[in-house]
């Protein structure tokens, strides 16, 4: 630090130069802007292929549900193979007296009885391993 010979104080150059270091340069934060659009730009696919995938597997477990009250509504009611329940029919047997709820808008068919249910979807489902496009029938998976 250099004094002032005059006033012994702290030239006042060098309290500029100190208060010009403190602070972040306009290239530092374009670069930290420019990391952090990069790391969304990898990171978004991944997202929304996880929210597809989540959305579909939402969509198989409500027609296991279906089936499964389909069923418990046939052995209840003495159906055959050929009847087909209403949501009407099938509401007393969901939780809440509810059918389930769409998740991407789909439509459920619950078919006839010794059918599996199957969904019908408005839109595109983008997955990583498959693409289901809009108006696709969508049934449960053999496991």
């Amino acid at each position: 630090m250099h004094l002032n010979l005059r006033t012994n104080r702290p030239d006042s150059r060098n309290r500029r130069l100190t208060g010009l270091r403190s602070g972040f340069t306009l290239i530092e934060i374009m670069i930290v802007i420019m990391i952090i659009g990069l790391l969304a730009m990898v990171a978004i696919p991944n997202i929304n292929g996880s929210l597809a995938t989540a959305r579909y597997n939402s969509i198989i477990q409500n027609l296991r549900v279906i089936d499964n009250q389909k069923q418990l509504w046939a052995a209840e009611h003495k159906k055959g193979d050929n009847e087909t329940p209403t949501e009407t029919d099938l509401s007393p047997y969901f939780q809440n007296g509810k059918f389930p709820p769409a998740v991407v808008g789909e439509t459920y068919n619950i078919n006839p009885v010794g059918q599996q249910p199957t969904a019908t979807t408005p839109s595109r489902l983008k997955m990583s391993k498959m693409t289901i496009e809009a108006g696709a029938v969508i049934t449960i998976p053999d496991k």
